[in-house]
């Protein structure tokens, strides 16, 4: 993956958290994620 690539990647996965957040403060939204990003984390250690 070039340079460019990876910055338009970047800048879409922004652009798309920034729509899903909507008005939410930012503060929010990072908790809110922190806590599905655990509950992967919990999913993927239960199945080994």
């Amino acid at each position: 993956m070039s340079e460019e690539e990876k910055r338009i990647l970047q800048q879409q996965l922004w652009n798309i958290a920034n729509t899903l957040r909507g008005k939410m403060n930012a503060d929010e939204f990072r908790d809110y994620i922190l806590v599905f990003i655990f509950f992967k984390y919990l999913s993927e250690k239960m199945r080994t």
